[in-house]
This record gives C-alpha cells, structure tokens and sequence, in this order.
C-alpha cells in the first residue's frame, strides 16, 4: 500500500507516532518533517521518490543545508540552486538570532564556514528570511523537470516543520506527481521487504 509509513531513524526525541501518521497520510503529496535547524528526520515515499533516493531511510537523518552545499547531487535537483541557497542561509540565520545558545546549530554554521565557499558569501550578507511558501523548480529522474510549490507547516508543540509540495490544479507538475505516486506504488512491496531480501532488480 502506498499510504504505509516507511520505518525511519528517531532523532534524539523521534517524531511522533501521530505526527509520522499525518505525514504519511499526504499519500498525494510529496511531504517531508525536518527540525528548526534543517534537519530532515522524516519523509514520505512520495517525496523520497521526488528527491531521488536523497532522503531514503538509510540516509536519514539528514541535514538539509549540509545536502544542500556539500552534497553535489544537490545542484542537479534543485534547479534554481541559487536561489534555494539564498533562502536557506536566510532560514538559518533567522534562526540562529532566535537561538543563539543552540551548539549543534552554531556547529553546523561553523562546519558549512570552513567546508563551503558558497555558504559564508551567502552567511556574510547577513539576509534573514522567513516565508511559509516557496516555488521550487525540481529535476527528477522518472518525470523530469516539475516546478512545484513548497509549504511550511509549523508543528510548535513537536519543534518540528512539516513540508509538503503541492502542484498548480490542472498543470503538468499535477499530472507528473500523479505519475510519480503511481510508480512509487509499484515500489513498495521491495520497501516492504526484510533487509537482505530485497530484490535488487524490483
């Protein structure tokens, strides 16, 4: 079934069983939990599916600005990769100013400033941003380039945000993430599988 939550890695606390549920009930739409800091310790199989196998269970946790700025498949997914960044650095900055006591988050700065060139022109200008919705422009390997609409949903009481892709009614992009769910349905009886059973060809 598609609708049936893929087991992932807890953080210190772990998401929610209610808030994994929600998550995974977006069946339609790609969707994914990350914390204040980027981090992303959840995502459905839709969106593992649009961000081609970046956010597999195996690989989560994973830090979204770290992905972003040292990971180079990055830069063929996003495709408006500079402007992603801009917002990013900005999202972080906001949130550095609200915690400024927050060690992992002062390390993650402080490991993009010494690993990326990219990152300290963008922490330099000292932007701060906050914006609930985004258009964000993908490149997926089964259904191509699909522009989409990125929402933030602030779950307080959890420290958590869940994003969730949506696609202009009638577009392309809806017809295109109808043809990515249909696919990831196919997948997940392998996902459903013991490891060590998988089948590598499925």
């Amino acid at each position: 079934m598609s609708d049936r939550p893929r087991r992932t890695k807890p953080t210190a606390a772990g998401p929610r069983p209610a808030v994994i549920a929600i998550m995974a009930g977006l069946t339609s739409l790609p969707a994914y939990l990350r914390t204040p800091r980027m981090e992303i310790v959840a995502a459905n199989p839709l969106c593992q599916a649009l961000y081609g196998g970046a956010l597999d269970d195996q690989k989560l946790p994973l830090n979204l600005a770290r992905y972003l700025f040292l990971d180079p498949h990055s830069r063929g997914f996003f495709l408006d990769w500079d402007g992603v960044a801009d917002d990013l650095v900005g999202t972080l900055r906001g949130q550095a100013g609200r915690e400024p006591r927050d060690r992992a988050l002062s390390d993650l700065i402080g490991e993009l400033s010494t690993r990326s060139d990219e990152f300290v022109v963008r922490w330099a200008r000292q932007n701060v941003r906050l914006h609930r919705t985004a258009r964000k422009r993908l490149h997926n390997p089964l259904v191509g380039d699909i522009e989409l609409t990125g929402n933030a949903l602030e779950l307080p009481g959890d420290d958590l945000i869940l994003i969730a892709y949506t696609a202009d009614p009638g577009s392309q992009a809806e017809d295109q993430l109808k043809l990515l769910a249909a696919w990831t349905a196919t997948q997940e009886p392998a996902y459903a599988l013991p490891e060590g059973k998988r089948d590598d060809h499925a």
